[in-house]
C-alpha cells in the first residue's frame, strides 16, 4: 500500500481487479456506490481496505485494494447484527424512557434479551417496538461514526447514566475510542457497522421466557426461517450462569475489572472454581443415582475443555464408588483410503463416517455386558488399523466414559439402549458481557482457548491457528451444533475470569501477525477486544482448574 500521489489522487483496486482513480478521502460507499450487487437482496455492508475490515463511511488515504462484504460471508453477517442491535436500541430508547435493554446471549439464530421495564415484555409490546425498529429502517438515518479521546468517551457515557460503557473504558488500554450514534444512542464501536439504517430490513422479534429474542435472517438467506423451540436445557444454563454472576458480583468486563485492579480476584477465582467442581459433582451424583447407565458421552466443540471436564468427572465419580473407563475412539477409524474428503479435498477425520461405527456398535453391547473385548489399535503413521490390544472388561462397579465430537449423535451409538447412556454436552456457553448491548461471543472464547493451547502444546502459531479457524467452526456446525438437544445435561465450562488471563498468553501471540497477512483482520479484531481487559497473573489459577488445559500447569496429564 502506498501513499497518495500528486493532486491528491488514489488507486482503489476493486475485487474485479478493475483500478479506480478517486479523491483521497472519498468514503469507500462512494466508491463502490455504481457497482452492482451480486444478487440485489445482498447488499454490500462492509469492506476490508486491504487487510483492515472497515465500514462504508471510511475515508481511504492511500493506495490501496479493496474487498467487500455482504451477508454471505461471516464479516458481512457480523456487520448486520451489529448495525440491527443498534436500530433495535433506538426502538426501545424512542418508545419507553427509563427503561434498560440487555443483551444476555445468543440462542438459536439470535440474540436473548433482557428488558427492564414497568410492563410486561408480550407480544403486544414486541409489535409495537418491531414497528418503530421497521420505521427508522425505512427512514435510511445515517449511523455517524466518529474516533474521540477515551476521557472524552468515559465522561459522555457517564452524563448519559451509562456507567457500564463508562466502567468498560476506565480500564482499557486505547487512547482512541470509536463510538457509533444513530438518533439518541450512542454506543462503544466493537466493530464496523453499515452506514445507515435502511441495510438491516429482514429481523423478527420473538417473547421468550422473561425476555425477547431478536432473531436474525439465515446466513446466505436472507430470510427468517427461525422456529421457536423450548431450548429448555441450554436456558437453564444461561439462567444457572446469571446466577453465578449475581454470586460473584460480576456482570461485565468493567466489573471484573474493577475487581482485578482492587486485588479482589483471588477470592473471584476461588469462588468460580468451587462453582465448577460443585456443579460436576452434581452431575456425578446424577449418574451414580442411575445404576442402569453404563455408558457416559461427553461432546462438546473444540476448546470446550473436554478433556479436562472429563478427568474431573471420573474423579467425581470414583468418590460416589463408581470406577470410569476411558474409551478412545482414535482407534475407531476407518483406514485412511477409506476416510471421507471435505469440501477442500482433504482427508476429513471430523465426519462420523470416518469412524467404523459397525466395529463400535458391535463391542459397546458386548463391554457393557460384561464381555471380554479386544479393543482395535490404529496406527497414525500408517494410516490404518495395526492389531488390536490386550482384551479389557468391565467390572459391575465400572463405566465407560467416551468423549469425542460425536457423542450427542445419535448414530454413533445406535446399537446401546437409551436408558444405558447419559450424554453431556461441555461448551464454554457464556461469557461476561461487555456492556449492555454487547456480548462475548463464546466462539472467540474457544478460539482464544485453542490459540494458546497450540503454542504452547503443539508448536503453532496464533496465525496458524486463525487460518484453520473455518474449517474448525465448518465442522462444528456440521457434526455437533445439530445434536445440542441431544444432551441429557449440559455443562457450562466458561469461568468469568479467564479472559483476563488468557490475555497474558493471547496478547503477543497476536501481535507476531504482520499486515500483509491474511490474518491480520481477524487478529487486529481479538486484540482491540483484548484491550477492554485488565491482565490477570496465573497464580491464583488452581491446577485442577479446567483452564490449565490451555495456559499449562495442569496436574492431569493429557
Amino acid at each position: 500500500m502506498r501513499r497518495a500521489g500528486a493532486r491528491n489522487r488514489i488507486k482503489v483496486t476493486l475485487p474485479d481487479r478493475s483500478v479506480r482513480e478517486v479523491h483521497q478521502g472519498s468514503k469507500i460507499v462512494d466508491v463502490i456506490r455504481d457497482l452492482p450487487p451480486a444478487t440485489p437482496e445482498f447488499p454490500i455492508l462492509a469492506a476490508r481496505v486491504d487487510n483492515k475490515l472497515h465500514s462504508l463511511s471510511y475515508q481511504l488515504q492511500m493506495n490501496c485494494h479493496l474487498t467487500l462484504h455482504t451477508y454471505h460471508d461471516l464479516e458481512g453477517v457480523e456487520v448486520y447484527r451489529r448495525t440491527l442491535c443498534m436500530v433495535l436500541a433506538r426502538a426501545v430508547a424512542e418508545i419507553r424512557t427509563n427503561t434498560r435493554l440487555v443483551v444476555a446471549h445468543s440462542l438459536g439464530n439470535g440474540y436473548y434479551y433482557e428488558y427492564f421495564t414497568d410492563i410486561a415484555v408480550n407480544e403486544p409490546l414486541l409489535e409495537t417496538i418491531s414497528a418503530k425498529m421497521r420505521q427508522i429502517i425505512e427512514k435510511n438515518d445515517p449511523i455517524d461514526r466518529r474516533i474521540v479521546s477515551r476521557p472524552e468517551a468515559i465522561s459522555f457515557f457517564e452524563k448519559q447514566g451509562q456507567t457500564d460503557k463508562a466502567r468498560l473504558l476506565k480500564y482499557c488500554e486505547m487512547d482512541k475510542i470509536a463510538i457509533y450514534t444513530c438518533g439518541p444512542v450512542t454506543d462503544v464501536g466493537h466493530g464496523p457497522l453499515a452506514p445507515s439504517t435502511g441495510y438491516t430490513p429482514v429481523f423478527q422479534l420473538k417473547p421468550y421466557q422473561s425476555g425477547f429474542i431478536l432473531v436474525f435472517p439465515e446466513r446466505g438467506d436472507m430470510k427468517i426461517h427461525y422456529q421457536l423451540k423450548s431450548h429448555k436445557k441450554l436456558f437453564n444454563v444461561y439462567c444457572e450462569s446469571k446466577q453465578w454472576s449475581k454470586i460473584l458480583a460480576v456482570n461485565n468486563v468493567g466489573r471484573l475489572n474493577d475487581i482485578i485492579q482492587t486485588n479482589k480476584a483471588a477470592e473471584l477465582i476461588r469462588v468460580a472454581e468451587a462453582l465448577h467442581e460443585k456443579k460436576i459433582a452434581q452431575i456425578a451424583d446424577s449418574i451414580a443415582s442411575c445404576p442402569e447407565v453404563k455408558l457416559v458421552l461427553i461432546a462438546g466443540p473444540s476448546s470446550s475443555g473436554k478433556t479436562t471436564f472429563a478427568k474431573r468427572l471420573s474423579a467425581q465419580l470414583m468418590a460416589c464408588g463408581i470406577r470410569p473407563v476411558a474409551l478412545g475412539m482414535d482407534d475407531y477409524f476407518v483406514n485412511r483410503d477409506a476416510t471421507p474428503l471435505d469440501e477442500d479435498g482433504q482427508i476429513d477425520y471430523e465426519v462420523l463416517e470416518a469412524l467404523d461405527l459397525t466395529l463400535f456398535n458391535d463391542q459397546l453391547p458386548q463391554l457393557l455386558s460384561g464381555q471380554e473385548v479386544e479393543l482395535p489399535r490404529f496406527d497414525f503413521n500408517a494410516g490404518r488399523r495395526a492389531g488390536v490390544k490386550p482384551p479389557i472388561r468391565l467390572d459391575d462397579d465400572q463405566i465407560l466414559i467416551v468423549e469425542g465430537i460425536h457423542g450427542l449423535n445419535p448414530k454413533l451409538t445406535y446399537a446401546v439402549p437409551a436408558n444405558q447412556k447419559l450424554k453431556i454436552y461441555i461448551s464454554p456457553l457464556t461469557q461476561l458481557s461487555i456492556d449492555d448491548f454487547n456480548r462475548i461471543p463464546t466462539t472467540d472464547t474457544r478460539l482464544l482457548r485453542r490459540m494458546v493451547r497450540d503454542q504452547k502444546y503443539r508448536g503453532q502459531s496464533a496465525k496458524g491457528t486463525l487460518e484453520l479457524w473455518h474449517r474448525v467452526r465448518r465442522g462444528e456446525e456440521k457434526n455437533i451444533f445439530p445434536f445440542q438437544d441431544e444432551a441429557d445435561l449440559m455443562f457450562n465450562s466458561a469461568l468469568l475470569y479467564e479472559m483476563a488471563v488468557l490475555k497474558r498468553f493471547a496478547q503477543p501471540l497476536l501481535g507476531e501477525i504482520h499486515r500483509d497477512d491474511p490474518a491480520y483482520n481477524e487478529a487486529r479484531r481479538m486484540l482491540r477486544f483484548l484491550q477492554y481487559f485488565s491482565p490477570l497473573a496465573t497464580d491464583d489459577v488452581p491446577r485442577i482448574s479446567l483452564l490449565r488445559e490451555f495456559i499449562g500447569g495442569s496436574c492431569f496429564h493429557y
